[in-house]
């Protein structure tokens, strides 16, 4: 039961309880207190007791003991009322209790037989008959009904959109959470094993002309195999590549650039500039997952004998550009082969609010330019 639902259910016993007291201390003040009145007081307290005794059963109001409780109180205060019209104001609390326990049918049955009740302990307290006294029992039941019955229908409606939309956003969750995971593995763990399976290619071609070329590159394969362990390690417990443990962004580009050169085959050169301030550790990963796949592009693609890899400070923003002198290619898509690397870095730059564009012209190169806002740590 929710929050509101519980003040709506405390809102009807705390006006039933109200209501009863001041009807009871209606009938004193107009009769007086005697025999006969002793034996109604008697009869409303008999009446509050049961209506308490089932408040304290059943807090929520659910199942088929409450139905139960709910026909004996009907009936306590209906024979109260006969003896004494003053409690039927008590018909309110009960209609609402009724609309929360009873199917659509046996409210409207109900709420009919409520209102006959208040109609009689109307005439019974008139000396004069008026439609009023029946007419206006009528219109408060059917105000109570329909209002109350349009409002549960909203709340059911209210419930079952909360639970579409939370299964929506599981569901949004779930492919965020795929995409993520695609991300990282070709940023890391198949970047690394591309970047082995070379060295191991190359060592095999040298393995007769040139044993110890051959064992040069085994060896750069040994250390790219450790590099993608620890990658793969920290991508299980998700955190931060594993360059940044050491220090900052601009250790980890350079350090990526040596390695990049190494497996490669191609020169690289970092550069910083600006004045360095703090990075946020979201920023920073972006911006070395970004250059780790578009490096794997000059090394796998572009056939490239040099690239610049350039991280810039800015007052508002830190950008990074990776530019090679590699073969490039026409057009705003990719060749094939080069499809996937590209979103997801445009993927990372947006998810921070920042933007990536790439530039490239056969025979010319390629240029790729990540931005992202400052963003305090």
């Amino acid at each position: 039961m929710t929050g509101a639902e519980q003040r709506i259910l405390t809102a009807m016993h705390a006006g039933f309880f109200l209501l009863l007291a001041a009807s009871a201390a209606r009938l004193v003040t107009r009769h007086g207190v005697h025999a006969e009145t002793g034996l109604r007081l008697a009869l409303c307290v008999a009446l509050a007791v049961v209506y308490a005794a089932g408040v304290i059963a059943w807090p929520g109001l659910r199942g088929p003991g409450p139905r139960v409780w709910l026909g004996v109180v009907i009936a306590l205060w209906a024979t109260l009322v006969i003896v004494a019209p003053s409690f039927a104001w008590c018909a309110v609390p009960l209609q609402f209790t009724a609309l929360r326990l009873l199917p659509p049918r046996a409210v409207v049955a109900l709420a009919a037989v409520l209102t006959a009740l208040v109609a009689f302990a109307q005439a019974r307290l008139s000396r004069q008959l008026d439609p009023s006294m029946i007419l206006a029992p009528v219109a408060v039941a059917m105000m109570i009904t329909v209002i109350f019955m349009t409002l549960q229908r909203l709340v059911d409606d209210l419930v079952q959109t909360r639970g579409e939309l939370a299964a929506a956003q599981r569901a949004a969750g779930v492919m965020e959470e795929r995409a993520r995971l695609s991300r990282e593995i070709h940023d890391t763990l198949a970047q690394g094993l591309t970047s082995t399976r070379l060295l191991l290619q190359a060592a095999d071609r040298a393995w007769t002309a040139d044993p110890a070329s051959a064992r040069g590159y085994v060896r750069r394969a040994e250390r790219a195999v450790g590099a993608n362990l620890a990658e793969a390690r920290r991508f299980v417990r998700d955190l931060a590549p594993p360059d940044l443990d050491a220090g900052s962004l601009p250790a980890a580009l350079r350090a990526l650039a040596g390695r990049a050169a190494a497996e490669g085959g191609f020169a690289v050169e970092f550069r910083a500039e600006g004045g360095e301030y703090a990075l946020d550790g979201d920023t920073q990963a972006a911006l070395l997952r970004i250059a780790q796949a578009a490096l794997a592009n000059v090394r796998e693609h572009a056939g490239a004998g040099r690239a610049v890899l350039t991280l810039t400070y800015l007052d508002d923003e830190v950008t990074l550009d990776v530019r090679d002198d590699g073969a490039g290619w026409d057009g705003e898509a990719p060749p094939p082969g080069r499809g996937h690397g590209l979103p997801a870095m445009r993927h990372r730059a947006e998810a921070l609010g920042g933007r990536l564009v790439v530039e490239s012209a056969p025979g010319e190169g390629t240029a790729v330019a990540a931005a992202i806002p400052r963003r305090r740590p």
